[in-house]
């Protein structure tokens, strides 16, 4: 019996460390599956195959137009059989780099070969064909009107934010600069729409994830359209193009209010005719523009625009065209157009935008940290900077934001603020939907913390990807801890219409008595009529 009881304790300690884990063993890899049996979804214009990966359905490169140069966006032609989408698509053509941008660190970017066949879109989803109304929130990538794509930034992966908000996240790419912009409606019917080449693509892919969306899990009548910088623009434009109505129910404004989102037609075909000239061609050779390189037309364009400028053009920039049509009028001129009335909105700013890390090189702002500085020079600094207005502004800003020190008055944001005030006070005067007012204040102790709030800062909390993007964020558990807050916030947004998450106060609206404003901070808080004092005080509003 003792012998017995001897052989089946040996056996099951053996068998204990056959099954036992092994010390210093790689961990397993999450599966990584794409399958015709498994992640092959029916869109209106054919099948699918994408792949799922940490409980996350990805479709990568999904074609949603087609377009001829300075043609408007048309519907694809539907495809026979299933067609792989698990690899991104083409970037639509931006100007050549010539260095590797001074921000990189703080924003690191993702380069593919470009086409002008660029109309692709990718999305992220928690399930497929389940029939359950997931938020839908559609992201208008930055680079201003020229430059960028739907994959430029890291930071605009969507998997974490579908995962962690239960939502479909859809990035996309769409023409941009002469190719998006050229204004040629002088030339004949047949180019009309080109001005606004680029806009018809975005309204091009709102139509398809209209269309396709409850393939995806999502509610096509629960649409968020959200966008940084340029693609903040790109939102304010969508809020006033006829043909995008209906399309999206809410949208969210980073950054995007500098200046307007469209171009008088005086100036956009002032544009197109130095173009024609610069290329030594006459108004009857107008087609022979379909042909040209890409980058001839591209400096034959960049050229105009500075000639058009030089000879009085009123706004000569690539940006969609006010024409009285597509466009009839400013979104948001002296007012939001009546398209917007029931559309609600999120405004927002980082608290520094280009004034560290854009405009300055990062050795220079590590070589004289600002961190470093003390009452004194401090004072110095911002009578270099305000001069006659520096104790004013140094006095609001610390009342403003209490929390900060002295030093970082310095670089203060006066560039994009003061327009985001103006697009929140005209939204709250319409009297429609509620507009929400937000400013990122968080600063990143990257580098020691020397690019502090920067343009663009907020995006890896926005996208859940605080951890995936260590080098912007730092990856503490002061970022990681916000990254949560934040995307939470965007994506109750998207559900509700009413911005809101776990460990953030209660986010009113931002109204014409009680304008409020959430800072997003390590310790986040809520104010009214956060900096307007400030900005007066500074001259820039």
């Amino acid at each position: 019996m003792k012998r017995t009881f001897l052989y089946y304790c040996a056996l099951i300690s053996a068998l204990s460390a056959v099954t036992a884990p092994i010390v210093g063993a790689p961990a397993l890899a999450e599966e990584f599956v794409a399958s015709q049996s498994k992640t092959v979804v029916e869109t209106n214009k054919g099948s699918l195959v994408g792949a799922l990966d940490d409980g996350i359905y990805s479709y990568l490169g999904v074609p949603y137009a087609h377009a001829d140069r300075f043609m408007p966006a048309e519907e694809v032609a539907p495809w026979k059989g299933i067609r792989p989408a698990v690899t991104y698509g083409e970037n639509c053509f931006i100007p050549r780099m010539k260095e590797v941008a001074g921000d990189e660190l703080f924003n690191p970017h993702r380069y593919l070969p470009m086409s002008e066949a660029c109309q692709f879109l990718n999305i992220w989803t928690p399930a497929i064909k389940d029939g359950k109304k997931r938020p839908v929130m559609v992201w208008i990538h930055g680079g201003g009107f020229t430059n960028g794509s739907g994959i430029e930034l890291t930071s605009y992966d969507g998997h974490n934010l579908s995962k962690d908000g239960d939502v479909v996240v859809v990035t996309l790419n769409h023409r941009l600069n002469v190719l998006g912009f050229l204004d040629l409606s002088a030339y004949g019917e047949k180019y009309k729409r080109s001005g606004n080449a680029s806009v018809t693509d975005l309204v091009a892919a709102l139509k398809w994830v209209h269309d396709n969306a409850e393939a995806f899990g999502g509610d096509p009548g629960n649409v968020t359209i959200f966008g940084q910088s340029g693609g903040g623009y790109k939102v304010r434009a969508l809020m006033g193009t006829p043909s995008a109505k209906g399309l999206f129910q809410k949208a969210i404004v980073q950054s995007g209010s500098r200046t307007d989102s469209v171009i008088d037609q005086a100036s956009s075909r002032k544009v197109a005719e130095l173009t024609l000239a610069n290329l030594g061609l006459k108004a009857s050779d107008i087609d022979k523009l379909a042909d040209a390189d890409y980058y001839d037309l591209l400096a034959a364009a960049d050229k105009a625009v500075k000639e058009a400028t030089a000879q009085g053009a009123k706004d000569a920039r690539y940006a969609p065209v006010q024409d009285g049509d597509y466009i009839p009028a400013n979104p948001v001129g002296t007012q939001w157009v009546d398209q917007a009335k029931d559309i609600p909105l999120m405004v927002g700013n980082t608290l520094n935008e280009f004034e560290t890390v854009i405009n300055h090189k990062a050795g220079e702002l590590l070589a004289d940290n600002k961190n470093n500085w003390d009452e004194d020079k401090s004072q110095a600094k911002l009578k270099e900077r305000f001069a006659d207005k520096s104790d004013a502004v140094g006095k609001a800003f610390m009342a403003a934001y209490p929390e900060k020190k002295i030093a970082d008055a310095y670089f203060l944001d006066l560039r994009f603020r003061p327009g985001a005030i103006r697009d929140l006070d005209l939204k709250a005067k319409q009297n429609g939907a509620p507009v929400y007012s937000y400013m990122f204040a968080y600063e990143s102790p990257v580098l020691d913390g020397i690019a502090m709030a920067w343009h663009c800062a907020e995006l890896p909390y926005v996208f859940a990807n605080a951890a995936l993007v260590k080098t912007s964020t730092g990856g503490g558990s002061d970022a990681l801890t916000l990254s949560r807050k934040v995307s939470q916030a965007w994506v109750n947004f998207a559900r509700n219409g009413k911005p809101s998450a776990e460990g953030l106060p209660d986010w009113p609206a931002y109204t014409t008595d009680k304008p409020a404003t959430m800072v997003l901070d390590k310790q986040s808080r809520v104010t009214v009529d956060l900096d307007r004092k400030l900005l007066q005080a500074a001259g820039a509003l």
